[in-house]
């Protein structure tokens, strides 16, 4: 039986499901280059702001047993050498660029999307949710239904490109949020981010491990929590959703698809299982459908939303 793995994503068609989310693989053409060779289907940007920044002193990241902590604060070239890095990439590829930006105020975002605009990417995200600077910008602007809906109509008004909305876990009502991004006009949704922030001590030093002590939580710990939140938010909403948080495996990204997600982000099982993960889950997601009888990704059942 001939299988594939083929799907549309806001009007683009793309040889695999798998996304590489904002920054797993760093700023520069060649991260995005190997990412595509090993069978991602589209690629992110690291999220850029308007002028470039160092992030947090180090260490920024430790592993634990589940998954990462990480603090890396936001570091990136700024946004106009991080557009450079994204038309060379698109110079030589295809493949689907999703370019990711921050900022704090509904003007910087105008702002950034006005850059954007003149790149070659093909789509924004607007990065709502970054947990792990905190001690900068107080609470994530995703946790607030007013300043979600205030940014992405602004920034709809502007945009060229479709807009992907990425909305943080750490809410009280995710669906509220979801439903509000919608509304504004957000095209498509992506979630989740990181969990947390949380922290880890070093007994022996009587010190914590980060040096910002606090980091978001992603990996194979966090898949439960995103799965439930995409699944409510599937039930909810009309607009694709990027699903992604804790996916290693082939089955995980199944579970993804059936929780309602369109495609799969893949970022911290990069250090599981290597560069390699995204070939290796595509071969495990059909392996999973020739077992099952599937023929496309369109085949394979979603579970019965919820009653809202």
């Amino acid at each position: 039986m001939q299988k594939s793995l083929k799907t549309e994503f806001l009007g683009i068609t793309i040889t695999s499901p798998l996304v590489l989310p904002a920054g797993v693989m760093g700023m520069a053409f060649s991260g995005f280059n190997i990412s595509i060779e090993n069978g991602a289907g589209i690629v992110t940007s690291k999220s850029l702001t308007l002028k470039s920044r160092t992030g947090h002193k180090g260490p920024v990241v430790a592993e634990f047993e589940g998954g990462f902590l990480n603090c890396m604060g936001l570091c990136n070239p700024g946004i106009v050498d991080g557009l450079a890095e994204i038309d060379q990439f698109k110079e030589r590829s295809d493949i689907p660029v999703i370019v990711s930006v921050f900022a704090t105020n509904t003007k910087d975002f105008l702002e950034l999307t006005k850059y954007v605009n003149k790149s070659q990417a093909d789509f924004l995200e607007l990065n709502l949710s970054c947990p792990n600077v905190f001690d900068e910008f107080g609470i994530p602007l995703a946790a607030s239904q007013d300043e979600v809906h205030k940014i992405i109509k602004a920034v709809k008004q502007v945009s060229t490109l479709p807009v992907i909305a990425k909305l943080s876990p750490n809410v009280y009502d995710i669906v509220s949020i979801a439903k509000t991004a919608e509304s504004a006009g957000a095209d498509a949704l992506c979630m989740i981010n990181t969990v947390g922030p949380g922290m880890l001590i070093d007994t022996k030093m009587v010190n914590p491990v980060l040096f910002n002590k606090f980091g978001g939580l992603s990996g194979p710990c966090v898949k439960p929590i995103a799965l439930k939140l995409i699944y409510q938010t599937y039930s909810a909403v009309n607009i694709p959703i990027i699903g992604m948080g804790g996916v290693t495996y082939g089955e995980d990204a199944i579970e993804m698809l059936m929780a309602g997600a369109i495609v799969i982000g893949v970022g911290t099982a990069v250090h599981y299982r290597g560069i390699e993960v995204f070939n290796k889950i595509n071969n495990e997601i059909l392996e999973f459908m020739d077992e099952n009888g599937y023929k496309s990704l369109k085949d394979i059942p979603r579970l019965e939303k919820l009653e809202m």
